[in-house]
């Protein structure tokens, strides 16, 4: 999701956290335990990032066309 001023990514598993997009760091983090099978998406944090260059986009078009209506 995004808004106005922050954006999350996260990949999830059975409500776990299994990868997130930190984007104050520029990276992707995996919170998963020592023990847990790493799992690699190669580009995930470029997506990431494109997503929410996307989701902002839309979310400035949408904030003008509903004439910036109340969360």
């Amino acid at each position: 999701g995004c808004s106005d001023s922050d954006g999350v990514d996260m990949y999830g598993l059975d409500g776990e956290e299994m990868w997130y997009a930190d984007f104050n760091k520029g990276e992707g983090v995996m919170p998963l335990p020592p023990f847990a099978d790493p799992f690699t998406y190669p580009g995930a944090y470029e997506q990431a990032v494109g997503n929410q260059g996307v989701c902002k986009a839309n979310l400035a078009t949408c904030i003008k066309a509903y004439k910036n209506p109340e969360e």
